[in-house]
């Protein structure tokens, strides 16, 4: 199945996950899995939050933001790509001076 990301509209989400200021994205969502094409504005973050029945595979396409994996915080930077199993929790913020582009999947297991 191709998705074409130049395709799919663009939602705000305020607060997502309870999180700072405003997640820009493009989500695809079968019922099942979400493949998400984001955008974090400097300060802005998606909040904790644990993958129950789920887990997350992050890359990030472009800037600079602070990852916190299980009470652990690390900087992620363009390139990198990091993955939430199932059970745990995880936050992101852009502490850059740049927009935070990236790439997630969310797999139901």
């Amino acid at each position: 199945m191709l998705l074409d990301f130049n395709t799919l509209p663009f939602e705000d989400i305020p607060h997502f996950k309870d999180g700072e200021g405003v997640f820009h994205v493009q989500m695809y969502f079968d019922g099942t899995t979400r493949i998400m094409h984001g955008f974090l504005a400097p300060g802005a973050s998606i909040g904790l939050h644990r993958h129950e029945g789920t887990a997350e595979i992050l890359f990030l396409v472009r800037g600079q933001g602070l990852l916190t994996e299980d009470g652990v915080q690390q900087t992620l930077h363009a390139n990198q790509c990091t993955f939430c199993p199932e059970g745990h929790e995880h936050s992101l913020f852009n502490n850059g001076e740049t927009d935070l582009e990236f790439y997630a999947a969310v797999p139901k297991q």
